[in-house]
């Protein structure tokens, strides 16, 4: 009796389990629908921003914004990592990890053994990961995802282009998960300042491809206000594609944990059937027993 009471303890505790993860995996494809629907709007304008971008500043000698692409030896490094506030979206959050300690120890360990890595975290994960290790974390938005606005990210990206400037930093490079579809995330880490790098300092930064432009009033001046619109745009493109890419790890993740839920019932299911039976039986054995030893 003890045995069937354990799975009956049991099969509540999965039943329960398995309407918390139903009900996380709708609310995270509601939340999915709706950035999936920006991410995929603000990609083209993004993308033809870029574009635009690294076959103008190249071109433009002694503007005040050709400080963008100015190239230097990368010896003051800085890492935004975007991770998630919390967890339950599989693989999501250890592969960025495992991504930025990568990309410190094969592209800049010779930095990182100076003290020269700096880390900006974005997500709470992130935040606690490397902070727990030691890392130097400069500074953390574990707040972005709660109101996830180009207003609200505009002035960390202006923060990041003015530490640039400042040559607070050499290089600074974007990790995060880029959005494909619900099932798929794509690790990328993108350079975001200087525009466009090279390794080499001191050459100008051209894009392969080549298109003809007309201005008004002036080169100069469109460029000039290009650049920084076109840099805070990326930053927050990363950032809702993480958002977007973190729901779609989720969804997916509380998906399959539903399935092993009612797979697990089934199997506890049966296994109860059995116990009950086999009690059953035994019960009618002891019945059949007494009564011919009554006749007896």
């Amino acid at each position: 009796m003890a045995g069937l009471k354990e799975v009956r303890i049991r099969i509540a505790s999965v039943k329960s389990t398995q309407q918390i993860t139903s009900a996380m995996k709708m609310v995270a494809a509601s939340k999915l629908r709706k950035a999936q629907n920006s991410i995929i709007k603000l990609r083209p304008y993004a993308a033809k921003q870029r574009e635009m971008l690294q076959n103008l500043s190249g071109s433009i000698e002694n503007s005040g914004e050709s400080v963008y692409s100015e190239l230097r030896e990368p010896e003051k490094i800085l890492l935004i990592v975007i991770a998630s506030n919390r967890g339950l979206c599989g693989a999501f959050n250890s592969n960025i990890m495992k991504a930025a300690l990568a990309l410190i120890a094969e592209k800049y360990q010779a930095q990182s053994d100076k003290g020269n890595v700096s880390l900006v975290t974005i997500g709470k994960r992130a935040t606690e990961y490397f902070t727990k290790r030691n890392y130097k974390v400069i500074a953390h938005h574990d707040d972005f995802f709660d109101n996830l606005t180009f207003a609200n990210i505009s002035p960390f990206a202006e923060s990041l282009m003015s530490s640039f400037v400042k040559k607070e930093f050499d290089r600074i490079e974007i990790i995060y998960n880029q959005f494909k579809n619900a099932a798929v995330q794509k690790l990328v880490a993108e350079q975001f300042l200087p525009i466009a790098g090279e390794t080499l300092p001191g050459k100008a930064v051209k894009s392969q491809a080549s298109a003809d432009y007309l201005f008004e009033p002036d080169k100069e001046t469109v460029v000039r206000e290009l650049i920084p619109k076109t840099l805070r745009i990326q930053v927050f493109k990363a950032v809702l594609d993480s958002f977007a890419a973190e729901m779609g790890a989720r969804m997916t993740a509380m998906q399959q944990a539903t399935d092993n839920a009612r797979e697990l019932l089934k199997n506890l299911n049966i296994t109860y059937n059995k116990a009950r039976q086999n009690q059953i039986t035994n019960e009618l054995i002891e019945i059949v027993s007494g009564a011919e030893a009554l006749k007896g």
